[in-house]
């Protein structure tokens, strides 16, 4: 399966990408500390919520196969850059945060948490980058 993505440079360091099946639309500028306005996602933002949102995709998936309901399920990526050797994403730390009692059963927290570790998008990241996934039940 693919999927075309077409962007366009509206100048000023801005990008505005269409999603081909959908025709949905989304903007991106550079982050201040590169020349750009901040205004929007980074591109490298983007990679941070590819993350988050592909792990809790994966995590409803899982969840459905087995009748839980993860609604409220929130997940947080902090996305660090570093300079050295080349400016890249450092590190990508994800906290899943699943409201209490939507999970109780120790085996299927271990299968949700090894589920989400296999995500698309954490598969496909570069093994320089450090991306932990933490799990808190509240």
């Amino acid at each position: 399966m693919s999927v075309n993505i077409q962007a366009i440079y509206t100048g000023n360091l801005g990008v505005r990408a269409t999603h081909g099946p959908s025709g949905n639309q989304l903007t991106t500028d550079a982050p201040v500390d590169n020349g750009g306005q901040g205004t929007s996602f980074s591109p490298t933002d983007l990679v941070a919520t590819a993350l988050g949102s592909c792990v809790l995709t994966i995590l409803g998936l899982v969840a459905q196969r087995h009748e839980i309901d993860l609604t409220g399920t929130k997940v947080s990526v902090t996305k660090e850059m570093v300079a050295q050797p080349v400016r890249r994403i450092g590190r990508l730390e994800t906290t899943v945060t699943v409201p209490a009692g939507l999970v109780d059963d120790p085996a299927m927290r271990d299968r949700l948490e090894a589920a989400a570790r296999k995500c698309p998008v954490h598969q496909s990241l570069h093994t320089d980058i450090d991306a932990p996934i933490t799990f808190i039940y509240e």
